[in-house]
């Protein structure tokens, strides 16, 4: 115990005073245990507790495959696994190569830090991942935002910047869906700007790869060949498991081992881990029964938030905007009372003054828990008016 802390004042009380500012604003946040129906992970094919992905992990066990990797990739950490891993997702997503990273944040990182280079300009959508804008941070190249879904407005500060005496390589960064905002990233307006000037298109696929595409690739399979892509593919949500899969270009590839920090320094992903992602890779493209029976609920959601009064949605992600932040996190803790699991989203996670209800529709719960869910939400806010 420290000095102060034993004198009944807090050891660190500039902390506690930022800390019990955030509470006064709405804004504190705590960890929480998982309870009631689940309206709030990023599950969306529900393979995440299933006994599909457990069955894999025994087998992958059963055969001998490590829990731990025992260092980083460049050391012995580089595991059979991971190469297999890597060598699948690549034919699976229709990429050259792929790297496996131990999550789609450091994917992002990884990518931001160390393939834009001095001289090149990065554009951005002005909503796109905090992963992203850490890397940028740490990168070396110019960085300009564009409004958001906006393709002219990116097309038009790409002739300024090259108006204005840019020769580097142009990188366009977006996510085909947006986690907060439950929109889609015009990808094909994107792809057709970075056609235009030769500029790499990188597209964080995080909340689309298992449930968009034909066999569930993301939303940027197919995208016009000649454009340079970059995908990032997370494999805890739709994938159920753990890390990130960087696909694109091998020379690109081959630079992220080579600059990549924290690829370079950090222990490799667990084996075991990788395992199991092939498997999930293995059930996204065969079994189509798990996309549909994910949209099934979806759909549904749709058709009950249009019926209480919630606004028209178009994914699995459904934002019921509420502005203030005290009242955003006073209706989530009054439908968690009831048993629903919908957690509020606040700033600076969302943009000041749109605090909102972040609604995740999953296979992993029924039609009449969702009906249940809307019905209990107009209940509170009619109560709260």
């Amino acid at each position: 115990m420290s000095a102060a802390a034993s004198r009944g004042r807090p050891g660190f009380p500039r902390h506690a005073e930022a800390l019990e500012a955030l509470g006064v604003r709405g804004r504190r946040r705590a960890l929480m245990p998982r309870a009631g129906r689940d309206f709030s992970s990023n599950d969306y094919l529900g393979l995440a507790s299933s006994e599909l992905l457990r069955a894999a992990a025994r087998a992958a066990l059963d055969r001998g495959v490590a829990t731990g990797s025992g260092g980083s990739r460049l050391l012995r950490g580089n595991d059979a696994e991971h190469v297999a891993l890597e060598e699948e997702a690549a034919a699976f997503f229709g990429a050259p190569a792929a790297l496996y990273m131990g999550a789609g944040f450091p994917g992002n990182v990884a990518i931001f830090s160390s393939l834009p280079m001095q001289g090149d300009l990065v554009l951005h959508d002005a909503l796109v991942h905090a992963s992203a804008h850490d890397g940028l941070r740490l990168g070396r190249a110019e960085t300009q935002s564009f409004a958001h879904n906006d393709a002219d407005a990116a097309r038009d500060a790409l002739r300024s910047w090259r108006a204005a005496g840019g020769t580097g390589r142009a990188w366009i960064a977006c996510e085909s869906l947006y986690s907060m905002e439950g929109d889609l990233a015009p990808l094909d307006d994107l792809a057709a700007v970075a056609a235009e000037d030769g500029a790499v298109l990188v597209v964080d696929e995080a909340h689309a790869t298992g449930l968009y595409g034909v066999q569930g690739q993301g939303r940027a399979h197919g995208l016009d060949p000649s454009v340079d892509l970059l995908s990032l593919h997370t494999c805890g949500k739709a994938l159920g498991g753990a890390g990130g899969l960087i696909c694109g270009d091998p020379m690109l590839i081959d630079t992220l081992i080579n600059r990549a920090r924290n690829f370079i320094f950090s222990t490799a992903p667990s084996p075991l881990d990788a395992a199991v992602m092939r498997a999930a890779l293995r059930l996204v493209a065969e079994r189509p029964k798990l996309r549909e029976a994910a949209w099934r609920n979806i759909a549904h959601a749709h058709e009950a938030a249009r019926r209480g009064g919630f606004g028209a949605f178009g994914t699995q992600i459904l934002p019921v905007l509420i502005g203030d932040d005290a009242e955003a996190l006073a209706l989530a803790q009054a439908l968690q009372a009831r048993g629903h699991d919908v957690r509020a989203i606040r700033p600076p996670t969302v943009p000041r003054g749109t605090a909102r209800l972040r609604v995740s529709i999953t296979p992993n719960v029924s039609k009449d828990e969702i009906d249940a869910l809307f019905a209990d939400l107009a209940d509170i806010r009619k109560a709260a008016a």
